[in-house]
């Protein structure tokens, strides 16, 4: 059972968004998707992140933008108990 709910903000089209929701995937990971170009409120809610753009993604109180190294260390922390 994982402790830390995990959530990937993407829009349509976006080939990073793709890559992380693979990569999580594959991790065996669940996330949930918010795609910002179907609801505003998501746009808002990656923009009280302090990002514009997307993928950005959300562990417990974590948040990294992008595909990057910073989205491994999540990952494991996404992992663990």
């Amino acid at each position: 059972m994982m402790s830390k709910q995990v959530i990937v903000y993407t829009t349509n089209d976006c080939i990073e968004c793709t890559m992380v929701k693979k990569v999580l995937t594959e991790e065996g990971i669940l996330f949930e998707t918010r795609n910002v170009s179907e609801n505003p409120e998501y746009q808002k809610e990656v923009e009280g992140y302090g990002f514009l753009g997307v993928p950005v993604t959300v562990v417990g109180n974590r948040v990294v933008k992008g595909f990057t190294n910073e989205l491994k260390e999540l990952m494991e922390l996404a992992k663990k108990e």
